[in-house]
């Protein structure tokens, strides 16, 4: 099936994103498609030297309408999924959050995790007339498979070797303890006497929604960094590995860990892995607990700061997957049942939590959710259907647009505290070759597919029969 097009495949958060991405690159090579995949952001510098091809969106933000434009000038098509479906804010803050009247026009399909998401996203106001909303599930949902879980085993058994025993404590407070100033809910003002503009997290969020959502989230901030010493303290013989928001600043919570001898902190790799290491997970409102509960994994939210407006109706996925904890003392007698129980599970799984994750994640069995993905694209791309038809002209133009924009990102790119490399850190052919191996000694597929180094940060995955351009 050699008619198939280019597949690009950008990654923004590598950590988080690569594992699963990769799999439907290795599912997609399978079918006869060429796949680019790698750092979002050299992805785009690459546009207007790659074939015609579909590109993957990983949400429909006000940021993206540029480059979108510039995308589909350069005659490719553009499909898209929203990263966040998981945990998301009520609809009169998600929609101006996430969504963008002047970006989703540009995009052809879309693609929900489960009936929650197609249901949110049917429901935009400005949501363009006839755009498909397709019910497939999302890759990173099949990485929560139990035929997946394999392909994690020599990490899991190398964490347990180093860690022993351990808690995981995962953090998301990015809103208020941003990796640089401006990725917070609030950028910091020039001026005094003036309130601080929305920063790139609070961008098009009710400033009175965000203003409460920063204090909920400093106060619960405050509450962690006091809470895992005293877990220390009443855990004796159990270590605590503080894995942090790909997007937080690292800083005070390794000024933590260096006064303790059991706090460690950690964002090497995958999160899967760890959480099938650990004994139990601590968090408030993270998506990781989502992931948890799919594993098996049981998860407690630490609730000792409570407000409905964030931790239900913005947060309330994750927090009702978990065990909830309202004090410190709770929260440690909880971890105690869960070490002593042995299982772990302690009351964690429940018909009513499978029926809501349910909703949340198509795809929990059966086909994988990439195989469903590529049966729609399969439908739509094929013998050169579907992709734009675009003017020389235009596309000459755009091209033009692209490189110069790129220089102009990576001379930025190039000033200290490089945002870039913390969230895609450099990794080899060789390093994507071995995970493409794991994922096929998993599945017992993928011995056809092959790797190479397109340029810095980007990859060409491909059919061994075929070679790629």
């Amino acid at each position: 099936m050699s008619d198939a097009p280019l597949l690009i495949i950008p990654v923004e958060s590598q950590v988080r994103e690569m594992d699963a991405k990769l799999l439907l690159a290795c599912c997609a090579v399978e079918r006869g498609y060429r796949v680019v995949i790698g750092s979002r952001a050299y992805v785009h510098y690459a546009m207007a030297e790659l074939p015609r091809g579909i590109y993957v969106a990983k949400s429909m933000r006000a940021l993206s309408k540029l480059m979108f434009q510039l995308i589909r000038q350069l005659g490719h098509d553009i499909i898209a999924w929203e990263e966040e479906a998981l945990v998301h804010p009520p609809p009169e803050v998600f929609y101006p959050l996430r969504l963008s009247p002047g970006t989703m026009p540009y995009v052809s399909h879309i693609f929900a995790w489960g009936e929650e998401n197609r249901e949110l996203l049917a429901g935009y106001p400005y949501l363009p007339t006839g755009l498909p909303i397709h019910l497939t599930g999302n890759p990173r949902g099949d990485m929560l498979r139990p035929e997946l879980r394999a392909y994690f085993d020599d990490e899991v058994q190398a964490l347990r070797k180093e860690y022993g025993d351990f808690l995981l404590v995962n953090t998301n407070f990015t809103d208020c303890n941003p990796f640089r100033p401006g990725l917070g809910l609030f950028a910091p003002s020039k001026d005094p006497s003036r309130p601080p503009p929305m920063g790139q997290a609070g961008r098009g969020m009710p400033r009175a929604f965000a203003e409460g959502l920063l204090e909920h989230k400093q106060a619960i901030l405050d509450d962690f960094l006091a809470m895992l010493p005293a877990l220390e303290r009443a855990l004796p013989g159990m270590a605590l590995v503080l894995r942090p928001h790909p997007s937080e600043n690292h800083d005070i919570y390794k000024q933590l860990a260096a006064r303790c001898s059991r706090i460690h902190v950690s964002h090497q790799g995958n999160v899967l892995p760890w959480l099938l290491a650990c004994r139990a997970l601590v968090h408030n409102g993270c998506t990781t607990a989502i992931e948890s509960y799919a594993m098996g994994v049981p998860a407690v939210a630490y609730l000792k700061t409570f407000d409905a407006r964030y931790d239900l109706d913005f947060q309330g996925l994750p927090n009702r997957l978990s065990v909830p904890c309202r004090s410190l003392d709770e929260l440690i007698e909880t971890l105690t049942g869960i070490i002593g129980a042995g299982t772990g599970e302690a009351g964690h799984a429940t018909a009513e939590r499978d029926d809501l994750i349910g909703g949340y994640i198509t795809a929990r069995d059966g086909r994988l959710a990439c195989e469903r993905i590529l049966d729609t694209l399969d439908s739509l791309y094929r013998r050169g259907h579907g992709l734009p038809r675009v003017s020389l002209p235009t596309r000459l133009r755009a091209a033009l647009h692209v490189r110069a924009r790129s220089l102009l990102k990576k001379r930025k790119q190039r000033r200290p505290g490089n945002y870039h490399d913390h969230r895609f850190p450099r990794i080899s052919s060789d390093d994507v070759a071995r995970r493409i191996e794991r994922l096929g000694r998993t599945l017992g597929r993928f011995g056809s597919v092959d790797v190479r180094m397109r340029s810095e940060h980007l990859f060409d995955v491909f059919s061994k029969a075929g070679t790629p351009r």
